[in-house]
């Protein structure tokens, strides 16, 4: 039996965009999928994310999204005192405790929280004039 191969030619712009596609991450892959179904009605197949992340895996297992994230004091400005009370509203420690970890930078302030929850910590802490990272 013989087998026939047909030589696909593909244009330099197909080339360009599969090949940055490819590379995608997962969570950049989701991002492209939401944009394609909200802003132009194309919906993605069911399991093309799984496709994406083989692809971008070459055999490794696919990365998870990160959904449990550590809150870390980085700094404290000029305003001391108010980030000491930020922090010890969401630590739950005592004062005395909230400023040895507001003094003792960098210090975990919450650990294995939600995105939304480490955002709303992150901005609590920096309207009061806190550095936070959030990994």
């Amino acid at each position: 039996m013989s087998e026939d191969t047909a030589t696909v030619e593909y244009s330099a712009d197909a080339k360009k965009l599969g090949d940055a596609i490819a590379e995608m991450t997962l969570k950049q892959a989701k991002e492209l999928s939401d944009y394609l179904e909200n802003e132009h009605g194309i919906k993605a197949a069911a399991g093309g994310a799984v496709m994406v992340a083989a692809a971008a895996g070459a055999g490794d297992a696919p990365a998870e999204a990160q959904t449990e994230f550590d809150v870390i004091l980085t700094g404290f400005g000029d305003k001391k005192l108010d980030v000491v009370k930020v922090v010890k509203t969401i630590t739950g420690a005592s004062l005395m405790d909230a400023k040895k970890m507001v003094e003792g930078c960098p210090a975990t302030l919450k650990e294995a929280v939600s995105k939304e929850d480490a955002d709303k910590i992150k901005a609590d802490v920096e309207a009061a004039g806190g550095s936070i990272e959030i990994k």
